[in-house]
């Protein structure tokens, strides 16, 4: 099972597409290391340095409705993958993404949008580091002040996913 939790990436918008996430040009690139330095390059987002201090730090992406959506492509979740971000919290995700993070092992947790609008209310709190509790779906913010817990879901066959580190180590377990 990967590692999943670490400081907080905060990308306060919808419709994130997956040209935002990995640019298109790139995608002749053969391994996926090679996707790293690209991630989140053309992303058009006020405030936001594609970059900034974030690189290399962030393990986690907070951000709001229908992630990943466009062209679907395996890409756009390896790219965070070789960037060490293997969680991803939204309100909602493309049904394509969101399942090609599931199959790579990662997770794409859902959550409603008055608990996204509560955790994105800690970014002002300075740096925000969230644990991640698979076996105990739980996810702990800590920040200067304190802590905040959230309770995610996840199907039974995603988090066998998760477990199993994708896919591919799923079936050759399994089959």
């Amino acid at each position: 099972m990967k590692q999943f939790g670490g400081p907080v990436l905060f990308l306060d918008r919808s419709d994130i597409n997956t040209d935002e996430i990995i640019p298109a040009k790139y995608l002749t690139e053969v391994k996926k290391e090679a996707l790293a330095p690209y991630l989140l390059e053309d992303l058009n987002l006020e405030g936001f340095d594609p970059a900034g201090e974030w690189r290399g730090k962030a393990r986690v992406v907070l951000t709001r409705d229908n992630f990943g959506c466009g062209s679907s492509r395996e890409h756009a979740p390896w790219a965070l993958e070789v960037n060490d971000i293997t969680c991803v919290i939204a309100s909602s995700y493309a049904r394509i993404f969101r399942q090609n993070m599931f199959n790579g092992g990662m997770l794409a947790i859902e959550l409603p949008a008055e608990k996204v609008e509560e955790i994105f209310a800690l970014k002002d709190k300075g740096e925000v580091i969230c644990d991640v509790d698979v076996e105990g779906k739980k996810l702990t913010f800590s920040f200067k002040d304190g802590k905040k817990e959230i309770d995610f879901s996840l199907s039974q066959f995603d988090e066998a996913l998760v477990k199993s580190g994708g896919w591919v180590e799923f079936a050759d377990n399994k089959y």
